[in-house]
């Protein structure tokens, strides 16, 4: 197959650098563009049926029919989800959409460490030290291997953060819409009622929207943690605030929040931030909040430009073979 041209949206330096070291080895002719794909930015791709766009922009309907309308047969996302692309309209006007898949890697270590960072309550140790106020916290810290953490969805991060708990010695209850019939595996009820820590690895969806609402955060254990990674919108935020201030739960770890669009990626320093809920979690001595970061790591990049470049040849390859 002759070499191919796949437009890459709202392509940061670090990706760029990765697209052009990587694409001669696929044959594959990347255009850069620094800019979210928009409206106006789709007639930079009357060329290229293949573009590639970043999980940080919302792709909507009236920029799906500019792409259309410049030539555009498939988006591949460089991201797992595709929560932020409207996929309904895509299919009504035959774009096809393509996701990838990293390695778990990243997000499980990330979730990890957030665990950890709660049951030890190292946000409000930080916050001491940077004050040079030494002395030790007044609530002591838990350990993981006395604990049992439910993890809800096991996928391929979902499972990598399973083997990592192993390792802990803490006992692990898992969640799969699934319903695996193996060990360990039990009903979500269930799960939340007999879990210390629960863990959010589920794919946002209609079905799994405030997949932790109001009826899951009642029935948690007292004093449990919750830790997400997955989608902010998997929470029910105003449900979960409640329940932080009312002492339901002991604590939170957010790498993601409902509503971040347009906060997290910003720098906010020099303006206000309109989030309803996220300077209240921030205030919280109990609460750890981090700007959808989890995934941000070199291998991450390296498979998710990998996968993307492999995905456009994978279509172009289907469109030749009719």
């Amino acid at each position: 197959m002759k070499n191919i041209g796949i437009t890459v949206y709202g392509c940061e330096q670090d990706e760029a650098d990765a697209f052009r070291a990587l694409s001669p080895r696929f044959g594959v002719m990347p255009s850069i563009i620094n800019a979210p794909v928009s409206e106006v930015g789709a007639v930079s791709a009357p060329c290229n049926r293949c573009i590639s766009v970043g999980h940080k922009s919302e792709v909507s309907a009236s920029i799906l029919l500019a792409l259309k309308r410049a030539g555009v047969k498939y988006i591949s996302t460089r991201s797992i989800g595709c929560n932020h692309i409207d996929t309904t309209a895509a299919k009504r006007m035959g774009i096809a959409v393509g996701h990838v898949a990293y390695s778990p890697d990243s997000v499980a270590d990330y979730t990890v460490m957030l665990m950890l960072m709660a049951i030890r309550n190292a946000k409000s140790t930080e916050r001491s030290v940077e004050k040079h106020d030494f002395r030790q916290n007044s609530v002591r810290g838990k350990v993981l291997r006395d604990m049992t953490v439910g993890v809800l969805g096991t996928g391929q991060i979902g499972k990598a953060v399973m083997e990592r708990l192993r390792g802990f010695g803490c006992h692990v209850l898992a969640y799969d819409r699934s319903q695996k019939a193996e060990a360990n595996y039990i009903p979500l009820d269930t799960l939340l009622q007999n879990s210390d820590i629960v863990t959010l690895h589920v794919p946002l969806g209609e079905d799994t929207r405030h997949i932790i609402g109001r009826e899951q955060l009642r029935g948690m254990k007292q004093g449990a943690f919750l830790i997400n990674t997955g989608r902010g919108a998997l929470v029910d935020t105003d449900a979960l605030v409640q329940a932080l201030e009312t002492g339901k739960l002991g604590g939170a770890a957010l790498d993601v929040l409902e509503g971040e669009e347009g906060v997290f990626y910003f720098d906010c320093t020099q303006k206000p931030i309109d989030h309803p809920f996220l300077l209240k979690l921030q205030r919280m001595p109990n609460v750890i909040i981090t700007p959808h970061t989890a995934y941000y790591t070199e291998q991450a990049l390296r498979d998710t430009v990998e996968k993307t470049i492999q995905n456009c040849l994978d279509f172009e390859r289907s469109l030749a073979h009719g």
